[in-house]
């Protein structure tokens, strides 16, 4: 019988869990041809989730948890939840029930007709605010156009794996992550599963815009060099206006015999060189910034405890 892990990364979400726990424990009861295993993955809680994990572990084995030393992200905790799954196919879903689980035996069965990657798409986007949503969809266009890589439109972490496409997953361990993107760099089979996403069912989300900003900078630095060719696309215009303008500039004077304040050209050229430099410096120093982070060699995250069995060394 093929096992499923379903990860849950999990930040301070006490309340939502209790109505987690119910509508998986139903989902496990009704797909009888498979075994299933639930990784909540503890991102440094500090409300009383690891407590109600650890219950839920008491009554049902098929519950497991990892517990972080501290608040790693998401995108740390999502990797770990691949290092430390069992099943044959993994299954990311968040724990504030914006992701439907009765939407996984549609997911499987495209698993088992041969599919991959079966990611679930949405068509509408209930609880969000009209800015978050237009946000997202300039996210995704703009993250489309500096790449050659397909990118999923309108598709967050909700999607199931196979064993395959975990296992390549492991083998990208770079410190700046960004999950989304590296489903689409792997490649393999994919199917979208279409979908209408649910409001939280409880508690706040922890995404504030600031977070979903660098969210966004890790995506694109992360997956594409474009950016760094921004100054050359700068560049070449820059010259043929400056040129233009010069060329402007002695006309004017022989044609009009107008005196041109020179001190205001002047003025004007240096303000708009020195916002394009700032622009090319800021862009340079992200990936700088990168470098520097993967220079250092650090594990990704460590590990309180598994299961309740303390960890010593972990990735």
């Amino acid at each position: 019988m093929k096992t499923i892990t379903i990860i849950i990364p999990a930040y301070n979400e006490e309340e939502s869990l209790p109505f987690l726990y119910e509508r998986l424990e139903k989902l496990m009861d009704d797909v009888k041809n498979y075994e299933f295993e639930i990784l909540f993955v503890n991102d440094g809680s500090k409300d009383n989730t690891l407590n109600l994990i650890k219950e839920y572990r008491e009554k049902d084995k098929r519950i497991s948890y990892v517990d972080f030393s501290r608040n790693f992200g998401k995108e740390t905790a999502m990797i770990a939840g691949l290092d430390y799954a069992k099943g044959d196919a993994v299954i990311f879903m968040d724990a504030d029930l914006q992701d439907p689980p009765e939407l996984i035996p549609e997911m499987i069965k495209y698993w088992e007709e041969g599919y991959d990657d079966v990611y679930a798409q949405r068509k509408s986007r209930a609880g969000e605010s009209f800015l978050k949503k237009f946000t997202s969809k300039m996210y995704y266009r703009v993250l489309q156009m500096l790449t050659t890589v397909p990118i999923q439109k309108d598709t967050g972490d909700f999607r199931l794996l196979d064993r395959r496409c975990v296992n390549a997953l492991k083998k990208l361990r770079e410190t700046d992550r960004n999950s989304k993107s590296m489903f689409s760099w792997i490649g393999y089979k994919k199917k979208a599963v279409m979908y209408d996403r649910d409001a939280r069912v409880a508690g706040k989300t922890k995404w504030n815009y600031k977070k979903l900003v660098n969210l966004a900078i890790d995506g694109i630095t992360s997956f594409t060099t474009s950016p760094l060719r921004i100054s050359t696309y700068i560049a070449i215009p820059t010259f043929l206006a400056l040129v233009i303008y010069f060329i402007y500039v002695i006309i004017k004077c022989i044609r009009l015999d107008v005196a041109i304040q020179a001190f205001q050209a002047i003025i004007l050229l240096v303000l708009f060189f020195s916002g394009v430099q700032i622009l090319l410096f800021g862009i340079i120093g992200e990936y700088l910034g990168r470098i520097f982070n993967a220079s250092k060699n650090r594990p990704l995250y460590l590990v309180n405890e598994y299961n309740g069995k303390r960890e010593e060394n972990d990735e």
